[in-house]
């Protein structure tokens, strides 16, 4: 059963990025009036006899993910492990929302921040750095919003030759309506062809094997966690709560220190790497070089967030029906555990 208690504490400022601070500092004040955070508290009751099972929980962006897994470590105890791709870069800690030091000091965390914004990380390379965390002692709480990383997890990744680098240059040099026409129909069909980053990789799979990305899916070797051997639950809120959510954490990242962070890696920006894919890069790097205005630069990045947020809960929506479905703005009850 989940309960909630909240209540509401007046915060004070990050202080962690000075070069942003005043002129956050007089937004929040514009638009908010105070900067506030809420407090929430979530008792979580597990099934007895699932205690060594490791718990995956997905969701979209600001759906509560990271509140219920420390309800669940803090009650249960266990470790929390990141399964979002942007979290891994070393470079974003306000503008991905990485768990705060308070969080890290009460539960420990791995898979945060531990990639150079320069690398190429992968799925691949995810599910090796995981590997050794499940043969450990700890409970798991995998967490995040990259279903792909769940459905490799759960499912088995392909084993594909790595990309070389010619091929890569390549499919950079083109438009994402050139990648779509030249990918096969079936690939072209179960595809988001609005994500640039997904339907790059199928193209340079099939430039550089000759054979589609769905192909080698389907000789995929047995997965390193089965869905059986795991508890499984799906966050999953009404649109208008994640809206509300969204535009939450939006104030509470300038408020933070965001615009520091993206003004120190604007020198570096380089939209062929992963790191800059982070939702919010573009639309506050607008902001940091004095294109556009703080408000504008707002109002793109909570557009940019909901539309990102719409896509996660359609994937995951349609390719976990079997997760257990758990909304935190709701009295629920965790049911059907495996």
């Amino acid at each position: 059963m989940l309960v909630r208690d909240d209540s509401i504490r007046q915060g004070e400022l990050h202080s962690g990025y000075r070069l942003s601070l005043i002129q956050d500092a007089q937004f929040v004040g514009k638009f908010n009036g105070s900067f506030y955070l809420s407090e929430q508290k979530i008792a979580v009751q597990l099934p007895i006899d699932q205690s060594n099972k490791p718990i995956l929980i997905a969701g979209p962006t600001a759906c509560g993910k990271s509140e219920l897994a420390m309800a669940i470590a803090d009650q249960h105890g266990g470790v929390i492990v990141n399964a979002d791709a942007s979290q891994v870069y070393d470079c974003w800690r306000v503008l991905t929302a990485r768990p705060t030091g308070a969080d890290t000091l009460k539960v420990p965390h791995y898979l945060y921040g531990h990639i150079s914004w320069k690398d190429r990380y992968s799925v691949g390379r995810w599910l090796q750095d995981l590997k050794p965390l499940l043969q450990g002692s700890e409970r798991l709480i995998i967490i995040g919003g990259t279903g792909l990383y769940f459905q490799a997890l759960t499912m088995g990744l392909a084993d594909i030759p790595p990309v070389p680098e010619e091929v890569r240059l390549r499919a950079n040099q083109r438009s994402l309506a050139e990648l779509c026409i030249d990918l096969d129909p079936v690939t072209r069909n179960q595809l988001d062809t609005a994500n640039r980053a997904r339907v790059q990789r199928a193209w340079e799979v099939m430039t550089s094997t000759g054979r589609s990305i769905i192909e080698w899916q389907e000789t995929t070797p047995q997965p390193l966690l089965p869905i059986s051997a795991a508890i499984a639950i799906r966050v999953d809120l009404p649109r208008a709560s994640i809206n509300q959510r969204i535009s939450d954490r939006v104030d509470r990242m300038l408020a933070g220190g965001v615009l520091g962070e993206v003004a120190t890696m604007v020198p570096h920006y380089d939209t062929t790497l992963p790191a800059f894919k982070a939702i919010g890069m573009k639309e506050l790097t607008a902001c940091v070089i004095g294109k556009e205005a703080i408000e504008i630069a707002r109002e793109k990045l909570l557009i940019a967030t909901r539309q990102f947020a719409k896509r996660q809960q359609t994937w995951l929506s349609a390719r976990m029906r079997d997760w257990d479905s758990v909304d935190l703005d709701a009295d629920n009850t965790l049911g059907n555990w495996r």
